[in-house]
């Protein structure tokens, strides 16, 4: 199993509410309507929390400014999204939700790439899910 992570800035101009929402309600629809002509199994947005708490998190590391978001796609392995391409259907798949990610996304300033997942803690690693998580999923 192998994801695509992408890291997102938001465009300049654009509020960090009307990016999460835009990404949330316009773009997650399109990514789960292309999903299977992409090869995606699994797709999860993360959306950066501001606040007092962030900015401790982030000063105790010493760290540079957060992301507005991190998505998430998972593939069964690392030729699904490169067969996926290969077909009409996923190359107008990919052109679809690339025209969109022009809309909110600062593409130039998004970093993405390739990894596979090493769990320590949850389900695999055999330390369990923390109180309060929910293990309900049982995908790949």
């Amino acid at each position: 199993m192998v994801k695509i992570v992408f890291c997102l800035r938001r465009k300049d101009g654009m509020e960090l509410d009307e990016f999460q929402r835009y990404w949330r309600e316009e773009h997650a629809p399109l990514v789960q309507q292309h999903a299977g002509a992409l090869g995606i199994l699994r797709y999860v947005q993360s959306h950066t929390r501001l606040g007092p708490e962030a900015d401790l998190l982030r000063a105790s590391r010493g760290g540079p400014e957060a992301y507005d978001g991190v998505a998430e796609l998972w593939f069964r392995d690392i030729a699904a999204p490169i067969e996926a391409a290969s077909t009409p259907e996923g190359r107008a798949a990919g052109a679809a939700l690339l025209e969109d990610e022009r809309r909110f996304i600062d593409l130039a300033h998004s970093p993405l790439f390739l990894a596979e997942e090493h769990e320590v803690v949850g389900h695999a690693g055999g330390g369990g899910a923390p109180l309060g998580v929910d293990t309900a999923w049982d995908g790949p």
